[in-house]
């Protein structure tokens, strides 16, 4: 790999870029931060401040003001699609948190303004690169639990408010902000990882979509869902479950993921001992036991990948793993769910 050093600006200085895209690039040996914007200008003050910085109020002007390779963007929901295009247009690359925008249509967008621009655009669905996930996928990929029949998979945990820096005041819980709640939260990383997994796309998708339990402090209910179980089949024929929670209060998170195949079953993820790992049991009683290694989560933060997987792609002029067109066809997915969730039907996913 060249010895470049590949420079970002930020956009957005709230938890996203906080715990993980700007400490990554940081302190990766060929990229550096070069500037932060944000509209909370105490906010940007401070986070630019620690990494001895320049900081904006305006992403615009930061564009025009300040040269780099790459921008993140690590704001609302809403904001991903005109300032990933804005970034584009100034010629940047573009990693930009997931969902990757609120609509189809403004996905759309960003893949065309990339594809004017000639530059990369990356989508910060971080899943499918935690170790457990990925040594999964190499059993999965060579074959020895043959086909896949049905799956379940979990991601749930207390709340963005206790993630976000703005608490139950954050842009996730505002309709106009976020589009979507746990579903573009944890949703989106579980229509991706399950495509990666499996190697198979989404074919109808049904299931509930609710507010069952978040509220504002004057007692109110949140803008945005808060739970969602989606029945789901795969081009394949194969169905699974898909549960994402923001109430699974008193607990610590659930990202599990469980693979009954033709010749045995693979679990992922499993609280306990076996929260960093992979177990499969084969039909005829072999087990294979594999410690992969750490499985991020609110509390406890590891290296997603993310950041260095743009940087490389810079450097080596690859495209990104996690592209534009990834990006949408996991947004799809759950946008289709909350539909079909809203009809009381099963929608097929075009």
């Amino acid at each position: 790999m060249s010895e470049r050093i590949v420079s970002y600006v930020a956009m957005g200085a709230g938890a996203i870029n906080q715990r993980r895209h700007l400490p990554e690039i940081h302190k990766h040996a060929n990229s550096k931060l070069v500037a932060l914007c944000d509209p909370n200008e105490a906010r940007a003050k401070e986070i630019a401040a620690h990494y001895d910085i320049p900081y904006f109020t305006d992403h615009k002007e930061m564009l025009a003001k300040v040269d780099s390779d790459a921008a993140v963007v690590g704001t609302p929901n809403a904001l991903h699609a005109p300032q990933t295009i804005d970034a584009h247009n100034a010629g940047r690359h573009v990693l930009v948190e997931k969902p990757m925008a609120t609509t189809r249509e403004d996905a759309k967008a960003m893949i065309a303004a990339r594809d004017k621009s000639g530059k990369f655009l990356m989508i910060g669905m971080n899943q499918r690169l935690m170790p457990p996930h990925v040594a999964a996928k190499e059993i999965l990929d060579s074959g020895k639990l043959g086909k896949i029949l049905t799956y379940e998979t979990n991601f749930k945990h207390p709340g963005a408010d206790g993630w976000s820096v703005d608490g139950i005041e954050s842009w996730f819980f505002k309709k106009e902000l976020a589009g979507m709640g746990v579903c573009g939260d944890l949703g989106i990383h579980k229509a991706d990882l399950m495509r990666y997994l499996t190697g198979d796309e989404f074919a109808k998708i049904g299931g509930f979509v609710k507010t069952l339990a978040k509220r504002y402090p004057d007692g109110s209910p949140v803008e945005v869902d808060d739970n969602a179980f989606l029945e789901c089949e795969m081009a394949s024929g194969a169905i699974g479950s898909v549960h994402i929670s923001w109430t699974n209060f008193g607990r610590i998170g659930d990202n599990g993921t469980r693979l009954f195949c033709e010749n045995g079953v693979m679990r992922i993820g499993e609280e306990g001992d076996w929260a960093d790992g992979v177990m499969v049991d084969y039909r005829g009683g072999r087990k294979e036991r594999i410690k992969a290694g750490a499985m991020a989560t609110n509390e406890k933060q590891t290296d997603s990948g993310v950041a260095a997987m743009l940087t490389h792609s810079i450097l080596t002029n690859t495209p990104p793993e996690i592209s534009g067109e990834e990006g949408y066809k996991a947004l799809n997915v759950v946008i289709t769910g909350i539909e079909a969730a809203a009809e009381g039907v099963i929608k097929t996913i075009g």
